[in-house]
């Protein structure tokens, strides 16, 4: 093995808006298996993160939910890392970009690119909200396509028809925060010269530090032309103050990369053999490695490595880019239950089904990943439990009562060890290329092979026969430490099973370095079962939480009585004739029962007057005894679709408000309402 590298990993930063789901964890999942990889053969590899928490959307949320922002991102933060962290997702520091060091590393950055003329200012027009007293990002307008007259559109670009445009170009434009018509206001902004490093893009992308077709996808932006990157914005904001401009501030992509180097500054501080200057200097022999999305990809491979250059530090090494999660063919849904959070997987099943199956799709490409959850269970059931557990549990039981637990000193077939040996420098290759998938076909085909073998000895037919005891032990130890080999090649993919398998084998913790030698007259501990299998109840359990979640966020996220919305606004604003279309109806309770099975909803038969409905309700935890809703009258959604649920079909919505939890409240009406009576 080579000497040891030093080696820093960072994976994009989460922004602090919202849950981790399953497809955000593919990339954490990837970086971890990587440094994990590194780590086990003795690699000084350390894994920064953090937060993204600065920008207007963190703001507005914040001030929806009547907390600060500082309230929220901690919130979001904790969340954030309990997921990571139940994911045996290990970060050596998970920092946040609102913090002091991101603050003095932006702040020498920006000032480093001013006094070297990288900084440019000229004035901007842009919409304002004259009610917000906020200039809008394009994201936060909305009007009727230029191009197709379509209605409720973004302010830079069309759904309908995907025309591009500028927001100025919308007619009837409306802010999306306050609904307030826009005004056009000048503001001075100021702007990255990116082109100044024009020359030097096109060398640093061509130099191996980009997948080939990521490499390519840039060429096609150097050949257009670099433009000058707008990097600021104006109050109120949230985020850090540029120096010397009071009331401007740093766009968020500007201090959101600067966060890897805020967040490993941060654990230099906690760990005094590290040095900072070590790794990010111009003259640095380690090694620096992003992982990314390809949504991204613009800000890593164009402005960070310019303002690297400009700033004097140094630029990655490598830049890894993955592609997107789609679940059974399609693009995550929450109609579906395929929008999985990582929470809700977490309460279903185990993380390293995931890490498995995401392992076994990632090659060194761009491409998207599908979780296909018929694939994923029998993946996981084959490999992991019929072929590499399976190996430790034929053999476990023979040497515990044929021997004590002692492991002999044997080995019945050096071309099988011989096998597993030479594989593992390529498999060592895979895993250092992030081809994943390959480390992981290479890997099961070692187990089977050595499930073959141990079939055909079949040891169990030969403990029968008289004189055949001895050769049982031979079979069953060299079965246990091939199941060993395959733990130490699978550890940086599963942790935990191997922390299990390093229990019940009475080892230390296994490194790389340990696939070179077996055990030899060693006593093992009792084996207990390291894996079950994936039984399909649980994946339909989990897909039906997601749509219970749905559920419960309908309902949660209903208006209140002054029109504000208690969680996240609606992703799109409807127009008048839209809402005018909802058919809202008086309806009495008749009858209010838990659902077996479900934690969140209640089913209410309602009647509306000509006619009965069933309806489920996500308000189970604020109405812990259902009878007593039983006779009151609500507001229901007459028209809205049937929609098929597992247990049962749900025929429209009732309303209700409130932040979730216990305080969910079912809306009444004013006495003297009727069941049937149509309120709009």
């Amino acid at each position: 093995m080579s000497e040891c590298r030093q080696i820093l990993v960072t994976s994009a930063l989460p922004y602090a808006n919202g849950s981790i789901h399953l497809g955000h964890m593919l990339e954490y999942i990837q970086t971890d298996m990587w440094v994990r990889f590194q780590k086990l053969r003795g690699n000084q590899c350390l894994y920064v993160c953090a937060d993204d928490a600065h920008g207007s959307a963190i703001m507005l949320r914040a001030e929806k939910e009547g907390i600060t922002p500082e309230q929220l991102i901690a919130n979001v933060q904790a969340e954030h890392s309990a997921d990571f962290a139940d994911f045996l997702v290990e970060f050596d520091n998970f920092h946040s970009t609102h913090a002091e060091e991101n603050r003095e590393l932006s702040t020498a950055i920006y000032l480093k690119l001013r006094d070297t003329g990288h900084i440019a200012t000229r004035s901007v027009t842009q919409y304002f909200d004259p009610e917000k007293g906020m200039f809008l990002a394009d994201r936060f307008i909305k009007g009727t396509c230029p191009k197709c007259a379509a209605e409720d559109q973004y302010g830079d670009n069309c759904e309908k028809c995907g025309a591009t445009y500028e927001p100025t170009e919308l007619k009837d434009p409306k802010s999306a925060i306050s609904g307030a018509t826009p005004v056009l206001k000048d503001s001075k902004h100021f702007f990255f010269k990116l082109p100044d490093f024009e020359a030097m893009l096109k060398q640093w992308t061509r130099s191996g530090t980009l997948q080939e077709s990521v490499a390519n996808k840039i060429a096609e932006w150097l050949d257009a032309g670099l433009q000058e990157w707008d990097i600021s914005r104006d109050a109120p904001y949230f985020g850090f103050e540029i120096p010397d401009e009071p009331g401007k501030y740093f766009y968020v992509w500007l201090d959101a990369p600067i966060g890897y180097m805020a967040s490993f500054k941060n654990l230099c501080a906690r760990r005094p053999e590290l040095d900072f200057d070590a790794f990010w200097s111009k003259d640095s022999s380690a090694e620096l490695y992003h992982f990314i999305g390809k949504d991204i990809v613009n800000f890593h491979a164009l402005f960070w490595p310019a303002m690297l250059e400009g700033a004097g530090y140094r630029k990655p090494d490598f830049v890894n880019v993955h592609g997107y999660v789609t679940v059974n063919g399609q693009k995550m849904s929450k109609s579906r239950g395929t929008f999985i959070k990582a929470r809700t997987y977490l309460e279903h099943l185990n993380p390293e089904y995931l890490r498995y199956y995401y392992a076994s799709k990632l090659g060194r490409g761009v491409d998207d990943i599908d979780l296909n959850l018929e694939d994923f269970v029998q993946k996981v059931n084959s490999d992991l439990v019929g072929k590499v557990v399976n190996i430790a549990s034929r053999c476990a039981g023979f040497i515990h009562k044929g021997n004590g637990g002692v492991l002999v000193a044997a080995n019945p077939e050096p071309e099988l060890w011989s096998a597993f040996q030479n594989a593992a420098p390529g498999i060592a290759e895979a895993y250092e290329a992030r081809d994943f998938a390959r480390a992981m076909r290479e890997i099961m085909a070692l187990a089977d092979h050595a499930n073959a073998w141990i079939a055909d000895q079949a040891p169990w037919a030969l403990n029968k026969q008289a004189g055949k005891q001895a050769k049982v032990q031979e079979i069953c130890a060299l079965g246990i430490n091939l199941f060993r080999q395959l733990v130490i090649l699978l550890k940086p993919v599963l942790p935990k099973l191997a922390e299990s398998a390093e229990a019940f084998l009475n080892v230390a913790p296994l490194t790389w370095a340990d696939l070179s030698a077996p055990l030899a007259d060693h006593q093992l501990n009792p084996f207990n079962p390291l894996m079950t299998r994936i039984e399909p109840a649980r994946i339909e359990a989990m897909t039906e939480a997601s749509k219970e979640d749905l559920a419960a966020q309908a309902t949660s996220a209903a208006p209140t009585g002054n029109g504000e919305l208690v969680k996240e606004p609606l992703a799109t604003e409807i127009n008048f004739d839209t809402f005018a279309a909802v058919d809202l109806r008086i309806a009495l309770i008749e009858k209010c029962e838990f659902v077996e099975g479900a934690d969140k909803l209640l089913r209410l038969t309602l009647d509306i007057g000509d006619a009965k409905r069933n309806v489920f309700s996500g308000i189970k935890s604020a109405y812990p005894d259902p009878s007593k809703l039983e006779g009151r009258l609500t507001l229901y959604v007459a028209n809205l679709a049937p929609r098929k649920m597992k247990f049962g079909v749900s025929e429209g919505m009732v309303l209700a408000a409130g932040p979730g939890g216990k305080e969910i409240f079912l809306l009444s009406p004013d006495a003297g309402a009727k069941p049937g009576q149509r309120v709009m």
